[in-house]
C-alpha cells in the first residue's frame, strides 16, 4: 500500500500516511511543548500545501539564507542555508520548499549536508533530503522524532559538520537538542534554547528561554546549567532560531541569562538585553 505525506497544520509537522486515510494525531502537537489544535486536527498533502504556500528567501548575513513560507504556515519554521566553498550546509527546514526554492538552491550548489536542531525545527525536511541526497546528520537522541525522513548519521554529544563549523547537544527543550556554531561568522543556530523577543523593525530587544513555550514551562537548573556549559565555549555576537535571526545577540547576553534563573526558582518571562548587559 502506498504511503504519502501529510503535514499538520497546527505545527507543520510533516509524517508518513496512508492515501485512504489520514493520519489520527500529531505527535508534536500531543507533546507536552506545544498546544493542541483548538478546532481539531487538520491534515493536508504535499499536493493541498504545495497549492497555498509560496516560498521566500533571503540574505541575512554575507553567506547565510533564510527560506520561510507566505503565508505563515506552522510553527512559521525558517530554514538556514550557509553557502560554503567545500559544500553548502542546511540547518532547519521550512514548512515547504516550492519548484522555485529549489530550483534556487541547486543554482547556489545544491546541499552537501543537512541537520537541524530539534523537531520544531524539522519543517520539510524531507523535502531537501529527496532534491538533493545530502548527508542528514541529527544528534542520536533525535532519531525516535524522524519519521518523515531517514537519518543517515546519528551522532553524539560533539560533532564536527565542516571547517568551523561544529554541532554541540544541550538538550533542555527536547531530548537531543542540538545548536550549531559557525565560527567564521561568529553566528549560533541555537534551535529553541533562546527564544528572542523582537521590536516592529526586527531588533532584538529581550531573551528567554523555556522547556515549553505555549505552556510557559522552565527548564531545570540542571538544564540550565548544560547550556551555560556549552555556550560559555562559543564566542557568538548573532542568533538563529529557527523563527527568529537576532543580530547582536551575543555569548554574554545568553550566560547572563542563565545566571539570572540560576538565582532561584526558574521561569520563562523575557528579560530584556538591556538588564543583560
Amino acid at each position: 500500500m502506498p504511503l504519502i505525506r501529510y503535514a499538520c497544520t497546527h505545527c507543520g509537522t510533516w509524517q508518513p500516511g496512508f492515501a485512504h486515510a489520514p493520519p489520527t494525531g500529531c505527535p508534536t502537537c500531543l507533546d507536552v511543548r506545544n498546544a493542541l489544535p483548538r478546532d481539531g486536527w487538520n491534515f493536508q498533502t504535499a499536493g493541498q500545501v504545495s497549492e497555498k504556500l509560496t516560498t521566500r528567501w533571503e540574505q541575512t548575513l554575507p553567506g547565510i539564507w533564510g527560506f520561510a513560507c507566505e503565508p505563515t504556515f506552522g510553527l512559521g519554521s525558517t530554514g538556514w542555508l550557509l553557502r560554503r566553498p567545500e559544500g553548502n550546509i542546511a540547518f532547519e527546514g521550512a514548512p515547504w520548499y516550492s519548484k522555485p526554492a529549489l530550483e534556487y538552491l541547486e543554482v547556489m550548489g545544491g546541499i552537501r549536508v543537512l541537520s537541524a536542531s530539534h523537531p520544531h525545527g524539522f519543517g520539510a525536511l524531507w523535502q531537501l533530503q529527496e532534491h538533493f541526497d545530502p548527508l542528514l546528520v541529527l544528534h542520536k537522541d533525535a532519531v525516535p522524532y524522524t519519521k518523515a525522513f531517514q537519518v543517515r548519521w546519528p551522532v553524539d554529544d560533539f560533532h564536527e559538520l565542516a571547517p568551523d563549523l561544529t554541532l554541540h547537544c544541550v538538550g533542555g527543550h527536547y531530548e537531543g537538542q542540538t545548536v550549531m556554531y559557525d565560527a567564521r561568522t561568529r553566528s549560533l543556530f541555537c534551535g529553541d534554547a533562546l527564544k528572542v523577543d523582537l521590536d516592529a523593525r526586527g531588533r532584538p530587544t529581550a531573551l528567554s528561554c523555556h522547556k515549553g513555550f505555549h505552556y510557559a514551562i522552565p527548564l531545570s537548573h540542571g538544564e540550565l546549567r548544560r547550556y551555560r556549559a556549552v555556550f560559555k565555549q562559543l564566542p557568538f555576537e548573532n542568533v538563529f532560531t529557527p523563527f527568529e535571526f537576532a543580530r547582536g545577540v551575543t555569548r554574554e547576553h545568553a550566560l547572563a541569562l542563565f545566571d539570572r534563573l540560576l538565582e532561584g526558582m526558574p521561569h520563562t518571562r523575557p528579560l530584556s538585553l538591556e538588564e543583560l548587559s
